[in-house]
């Protein structure tokens, strides 16, 4: 048996963090002393906790740690590499993203050691005024915060996919979602979903088309920042009004975009 301070020294995990460990179950000590209290371990729970100390180096939460290590041991290998392959494609999601983080600061340093301003990206934004056509298209209309955007989107997307396929229905475009809120709000905006198809069912409605002043990014998402400013700036200098709410049409499947330099995004502001 080893004590807490021992099993602690040797795991490289604080003794709060065990009592922590231990009071949410993950990991408990074999043996506590009746009289004193003190905690001790055994040699045998070094591998769970060195195992416990692997997933935590993953990113994974303590609370999906928790249900790997409940898993019946028929179970445990496949469901294991399951989580595994998921993790690793958020952490490779996160990786690409740093590398564009990277490699956008490093062109911003180039061009104010050249003597160019920081902003200047706005001015290499095109926008075309473009006139759009009507779209029949199946939607899905929900109160989306900050927090429920990035899993939103492969959720509600997919629902509408699953629908399409289960009632064998015509696909005519990329998936896109309207903006309907006037003001940003981290609690909550309402966010429309929708796939324009052919067939008028029921949850699909009619889209108007009409003049748009149109922007298109090749980039991570968030840039689009800059795009709805440039599109806001040309909007107002070129004397019109926008009129209904602004959309975003997601040209690329950002899942099968190597680099976030291949996602295609065009936003459009009905004007």
């Amino acid at each position: 048996m080893l004590s807490i301070g021992e099993f602690s020294k040797i795991c490289e995990v604080s003794t709060k963090t065990l009592r922590y460990y231990d009071e949410i179950g993950l990991i408990n000590p074999d043996e506590i002393n009746s009289e004193n209290g003190y905690r001790y371990y055994s040699i045998r729970q070094l591998k769970k906790m060195l195992f416990i100390n692997r997933l935590k180096s993953y990113h994974f939460s303590l609370e999906e740690i928790k249900a790997i290590l409940e898993l019946e041991e028929d179970q445990s290998e496949e469901k294991l590499c399951s989580a595994l392959n998921r993790k690793r494609r958020e952490v490779q999601g996160k990786l690409n993203a740093f590398e564009y983080t990277l490699k956008q600061m490093s062109n911003d340093i180039l061009n104010l050691e050249k003597g160019i301003p920081m902003m200047s990206c706005l001015d290499n934004i095109e926008v075309q005024l473009v006139e759009t056509r009507p779209m029949n298209i199946l939607y899905m209309r929900q109160m989306m915060s900050s927090d429920d955007y990035a899993r939103g989107y492969g959720t509600y997307f997919n629902r509408l996919y699953e629908k399409i396929a289960a009632e064998k229905l015509t696909l005519l475009g990329a998936p896109m979602t309207i903006y309907h809120s006037p003001e940003y709000n981290p609690a909550g905006n309402d966010t429309e979903f929708a796939i324009p198809i052919e067939e008028t069912v029921k949850g699909t409605r009619d889209l108007p088309g009409g003049l748009c002043a149109k922007s298109v990014l090749k980039g991570s998402y968030s840039e689009l920042t800059s795009v709805y400013a440039k599109l806001r700036e040309w909007v107002e200098n070129e004397g019109y009004e926008l009129v209904k709410s602004p959309y975003e049409v997601y040209v690329t499947d950002p899942n099968q975009a190597t680099v976030p330099e291949k996602i295609v995004t065009e936003v459009y502001f009905p004007v």
